[in-house]
């Protein structure tokens, strides 16, 4: 059985998902499993983000499904009861971390600076997300941050599509990166999926192209 580290270094990218419906959790799941990237971040910026998570970790289990843009304790809770297997944070919130390594969940919060980066460090983190990637300098600030700490590797996210993939999974500091040009918003609210599924091909491929 594959770590959880070893399944987003396989993957290379995570879909970052905003789902206004939950309804389109069930048929959005199958076109990313179809598309063979079984995997997204499901962000907690709408209503429906809970329903969606439970949707499609019930009708796909081994799908590796996490929560996105968590801000609070009582939502790491709700995402975890849904069966979310990752709670991701924007930023770094000592809260939510310390919470989530005592309870055993795993956690990557958003760091940006060298100061935050020490913290997750300080905690035994080994996966950091980066973000927002592209504003804060890209890869070139990952491999600074990278250089005085040896033991993480990073998770960039915004910003991050099909033409710069590739600068960025070529860095041995990223482990993977996530990105929602393949799960757009209009495609999902268009009923769109089967694009969605050619779109996550087209990803799983460039993936391999880059990770040869």
């Amino acid at each position: 059985m594959n770590t959880m580290k070893e399944r987003f270094a396989q993957f290379g990218v995570v879909p970052v998902v905003v789902l206004e419906d939950a309804k389109d959790a069930g048929p959005l799941a199958e076109a990313l499993v179809k598309g063979g990237l079984p995997c997204a971040e499901v962000t907690f910026r709408t209503d429906a983000a809970e329903e969606s998570i439970r949707t499609m970790t019930t009708l796909y289990p081994d799908m590796l499904v996490g929560a996105g843009t968590v801000l609070t304790i009582e939502q790491a809770d709700r995402a975890v009861a849904a069966g979310a297997k990752f709670i991701v944070s924007p930023g770094f919130d000592p809260e939510i971390v310390d919470y989530c390594i005592q309870k055993e969940i795993p956690v990557f919060p958003g760091c940006i600076t060298p100061s935050e980066v020490a913290q997750g460090v300080k905690r035994g983190l080994e996966v950091i997300k980066f973000f927002p990637a592209e504003q804060f300098g890209g890869v070139d600030t990952i491999r600074a941050l990278a250089a005085p700490y040896t033991s993480v590797q990073f998770m960039p996210t915004g910003g991050i599509n099909a033409k710069n993939l590739k600068e960025y999974l070529s860095c041995d500091k990223i482990l993977c990166c996530g990105g929602s040009w393949m799960v757009k918003g209009d495609l999902v609210r268009a009923g769109e999926f089967d694009k969605i599924c050619e779109l996550t091909k087209e990803a799983v491929a460039l993936v391999k192209s880059i990770r040869k």
